[in-house]
């Protein structure tokens, strides 16, 4: 922006400046040449009293020899004779003498300006030689003059320009920089208003939409912690009602289930109350994908053989480390696995795929229901996937938490007639370029 002005006036300032130049250059020419006429025609002056006190050759040769620039001045007489070399010819001569007029007659290396005096014995035509050369005497050194004063202006309105352009730029790119930093997270910055008025202006705005974001925000973190203070009651109750089902298997992972679920609670108020989300990322932290998806395949399972719902994992072989914790990958996984629960009747088979590829882990959830109402639908936040409860906050708290390393999510119809969910992340470090082939080992449960 600070060039692009620098141009602008660089360009308004040259054009100004040639729109002066030029005209005043010709000028300067015309004016030389109108100096040289006006010398020839007082040396003419000087000469017209000599004649009119005398007509002798020898008289009017000594008084010519005492005149500055003798050389270029030619008399020629009534007789026929001349003093000095005339330039014109003889027929020119002729007809001045006949018109009676002073006329300016073109020559070989300049220009003779002719003046007919009528004396006793007739007419004597006084020639004056003009040097082409002594018409342009100047006019290089004015041009000379004009191009170094337009030169100085231009550079110096330029420079100008440029240090009244770097105000404005520097307010420009502080108040950029402070976007890109509130973008980054940072709800700290603020700017000083500076610049121009609209700039002043922009600041101001700037400000107040920050300290509007960190109100929000901190009124958002707010409720998210009440609302998970609220569910410790029920929690609670449930907590009591699972420690009342004795030592059957199944009580002992309904207890198990409801102790996870209290830890997430807890660490949803804590992350709240302290100015994060449940789901940012610490520096390093990382997980295999691999590791977390057999553990939460293992928890689902036994919903799964108490639904006859056929399911198969599908791995890549050696880990697959991404960069996210695996509480939220798990998180995660259970998400999407859930609504294949909810939204799919009993029986429907499902198949969870792990890929690894050059640089990115994919998860593929595919499911033998009946598919998404509406696929554009499922990805918008609140809007749900079309069907009987469904939300559609799952599916966007998987995309955020892949797109957080640069992955995505895509919604498809799969191959086992229903639904597909695709999750991919993107790798801290690049891995082997060769696409990891699955089914390197399958798991099957029984239906």
């Amino acid at each position: 922006m600070r060039w692009a002005l620098a141009r602008v006036a660089l360009a308004v300032t040259s054009m100004v400046a040639l729109a002066f130049l030029i005209p005043l250059g010709f000028a300067i020419d015309h004016i030389a040449a109108q100096r040289a006429y006006a010398d020839a025609q007082t040396r003419v002056a000087a000469i017209e009293p000599l004649l009119a006190v005398t007509t002798d050759r020898s008289a009017l040769e000594g008084a010519l020899d005492t005149m500055d620039g003798y050389q270029n001045i030619a008399l020629r007489l009534p007789g026929g004779g001349s003093i000095g070399t005339p330039r014109a010819s003889s027929g020119q001569l002729d007809a001045v003498a006949t018109t009676g007029r002073a006329v300016t007659l073109a020559v070989p290396g300049g220009t003779v300006l002719v003046q007919p005096e009528v004396v006793s014995g007739g007419v004597t035509l006084i020639e004056v030689f003009i040097d082409a050369g002594h018409t342009r005497q100047g006019v290089l050194r004015g041009w000379l003059i004009l191009s170094g004063v337009a030169l100085t202006l231009v550079l110096g309105s330029t420079l100008v320009a440029d240090r009244l352009a770097t105000r404005v730029v520097g307010a420009a790119r502080h108040l950029a920089d402070a976007s890109r930093r509130l973008g980054d997270g940072d709800t700290s910055v603020r700017v000083d208003a500076a610049g121009p008025h609209e700039l002043q202006e922009a600041g101001v705005a700037f400000n107040v939409m920050a300290d509007r974001v960190v109100h929000l925000l901190a009124a958002e973190r707010e409720l998210v912690a009440d609302l998970s203070h609220r569910l410790r009651t029920p929690l609670t109750a449930l907590r009591l009602n699972a420690n009342t089902l004795g030592d059957m298997p199944e009580a002992a992972s309904t207890r198990d289930a409801v102790a996870k679920l209290e830890q997430e609670v807890d660490s949803i108020i804590k992350a709240a109350r302290g100015g994060t989300t449940a789901h940012n990322a610490e520096v390093g932290v990382s997980c295999d994908v691999a590791a977390v998806v057999a553990e939460r395949m293992a928890f689902w399972s036994a919903l799964a053989e108490d639904q006859e719902r056929p399911w198969q994992l599908v791995t890549a072989a050696g880990p697959a480390p991404v960069p996210v914790g695996a509480p939220e990958l798990g998180a995660a996984l259970d998400a999407v696995l859930g609504n294949v629960f909810r939204h799919t009747p009993e029986g429907a088979s499902f198949q969870v795929t792990v890929h690894r590829g050059n640089g990115s882990v994919a998860i593929l959830v595919d499911d033998s229901g009946p598919g998404f109402h509406d696929y554009d639908r499922a990805l918008r936040r609140g809007e749900g996937t079309g069907g009987v409860g469904s939300t559609g906050l799952g599916l966007d708290i998987v995309r955020k938490l892949a797109e957080r390393t640069g992955g995505s999510l895509t919604v498809d119809r799969s191959s086992l007639g229903g639904a597909q969910v695709h999750v991919s992340f993107r790798t801290e470090d690049s891995v082997s370029a060769r696409i990891g082939r699955p089914r390197r080992y399958a798991r099957r449960g029984r239906g």
